[in-house]
């Protein structure tokens, strides 16, 4: 197994304004699907999938609640995540955890997107 992760979804109930939210913040147009036989529409984040990288969306679906419980998604935040950690509070954003130091590993931050959720960024620096 080359990842443990393949995919990841990001719960929102109000699509447009969490699409342009993160849009926001990493500086980046989002795919726009929907699956209109499922009740679902998602925006997907630009990621390199035939390059093995790991893809992953904000998904508006019957059921899928935000929330600040449960499993932590940490998003590629490029080289250095105070660019788009800049950005979080003037998009809607609560940031809860400042960039942090992880040594060799790189920095880390968590924040709270317009939805409600909490998610991080991770960088190399």
């Amino acid at each position: 197994m080359k990842n443990a992760i393949n995919w990841f979804e990001i719960p929102v109930k109000n699509f447009e304004k969490a699409k342009a939210f993160y849009e926001i913040v990493l500086g980046c147009k989002m795919e726009v699907m929907e699956m209109e036989e499922m009740g679902v529409i998602m925006a997907i984040f630009p990621c390199e999938t035939e390059r093995g990288g790991i893809g992953g969306s904000i998904m508006c679906a019957p059921d899928y609640e935000p929330t600040r419980k449960g499993a932590l998604v940490y998003l590629n935040a490029g080289v250095d995540l105070a660019v788009p950690l800049s950005r979080v509070e003037n998009a809607g954003g609560e940031i809860i955890m400042p960039k942090t130091s992880l040594g060799p590993n790189g920095s880390m931050a968590v924040f709270i997107d317009v939805e409600g959720n909490r998610v991080a960024f991770h960088s190399v620096a």
